[in-house]
C-alpha cells in the first residue's frame, strides 16, 4: 500500500457537513424498521468513540506522534458521525433519547478490559501493532456496514449522508491498515498481535450495546448472499496483513452467534406490517 500522509490527512480533516444534507426530505422517503434499529446502534457506537479514546490515552498509542495526531482527528470526525446519524433519526421521527446507562458509567467488564489493555501496553513495546490491526478490522467492518445499510434502504438522503461518513471511515481504515502492515513486518510482533486478535476480538460495539442488538445488526447487514459476500471481503482484506493469512473474523463470528437469528421483516418508519 502507498504511504499515509498524515499532514495531508490533518489538512483535510473536518466534521461531516450537516448543513449540506437535505433534512427536510428525510420523511418523504420510507425507512425500513430494521434500518432504523441498525442506525440507533450505529449512532450509539459512533458517539461512544470518546470513551474508546479515554482507554487509548492510557496506552503507548499516544507516544507515537503520527498516531496521537491521527487519534485527535479520528475522535472529532467520529463524534460528528454520531451527531449526523442522530439528526437523521430525529428527522425520520424516531429521536434517539437518553441512554439507559450514561457513558461515564461503563460496566465493570469494560473498565477491566481497559485496565488489561493498559497493562499489555506497558509490558509490550509493540502494543501499537495490535491496536492498529484492531482499528483496521473495526473501521473496515464499519464502513462496509454503512455501505450495506445504504444498499438495503434505498433512501436518497441517507445514501448521501452515508457516502460522506464512509469517506471518513475509509481514510481511518487506510491509516490503521497501513500502520498495522508496517508494524507487523517482524514475525514475533505479528504472532503476538495475531494471538491477541484471535483470543479477544469481537465486532465493534461488543459490550457497549446489548448482545441481542449486536446479533441483530450483524444479521441485518451481513445476512443473505450479498451480506455474506461483504463480510467475507472484510475477512479477506485483513488476511493480507503479515501473520493474518488464516485469521477467522466477521464471518466466523456470525457463524458462532447468528445461527438462529432472523431479522424482522416489513414495516416502515415504525409503522406497517408486522
Amino acid at each position: 500500500m502507498p504511504a499515509f500522509d498524515i499532514d495531508t490527512y490533518v489538512g483535510r480533516s473536518r466534521a461531516v457537513d450537516l448543513a449540506a444534507i437535505d433534512w427536510a426530505a428525510v420523511p418523504r422517503h420510507p425507512v425500513p424498521i430494521g434500518a432504523l434499529r441498525a442506525m440507533r446502534f450505529m449512532q450509539d457506537i459512533e458517539s461512544h468513540t470518546i470513551v474508546y479514546l479515554r482507554s487509548l490515552l492510557a496506552t503507548r498509542a499516544i507516544d507515537d506522534p503520527d498516531v496521537a495526531t491521527f487519534l485527535a482527528c479520528w475522535v472529532y470526525e467520529e463524534t460528528f458521525h454520531g451527531l449526523a446519524l442522530q439528526r437523521f433519526l430525529e428527522a425520520a421521527g424516531v429521536p434517539v433519547g437518553e441512554r439507559p446507562l450514561p457513558r461515564g458509567q461503563e460496566p465493570w467488564s469494560k473498565r477491566l478490559e481497559a485496565a488489561a489493555t493498559a497493562m499489555v501496553s506497558k509490558t509490550w513495546p509493540d502494543f501499537c501493532a495490535v491496536h492498529m490491526t484492531w482499528g483496521a478490522i473495526n473501521e473496515l467492518t464499519t464502513l462496509t456496514g454503512y455501505r450495506r445499510l445504504a444498499a438495503l434502504t434505498d433512501h436518497p438522503v441517507l445514501a448521501d449522508l452515508l457516502d460522506r461518513i464512509v469517506l471518513d471511515e475509509s481514510r481511518h481504515f487506510f491509516f490503521y491498515y497501513r500502520q498495522a502492515e508496517i508494524r507487523m513486518q517482524r514475525r514475533a510482533v505479528a504472532r503476538t498481535a495475531r494471538f491477541l486478535v484471535d483470543r479477544f476480538w469481537a465486532p465493534v460495539g461488543s459490550g457497549v450495546q446489548p448482545d441481542a442488538e449486536l446479533r441483530f445488526l450483524a444479521t441485518y447487514l451481513f445476512g443473505g448472499p450479498d451480506g455474506r459476500a461483504a463480510a467475507r471481503k472484510v475477512d479477506e482484506t485483513i488476511r493480507r496483513l503479515p501473520g493474518f493469512e488464516t485469521v477467522q473474523l466477521l464471518e466466523a463470528w456470525m457463524d458462532r452467534h447468528n445461527r438462529h437469528a432472523i431479522p424482522p421483516r416489513g414495516g416502515r418508519n415504525g409503522h406497517g406490517n408486522h
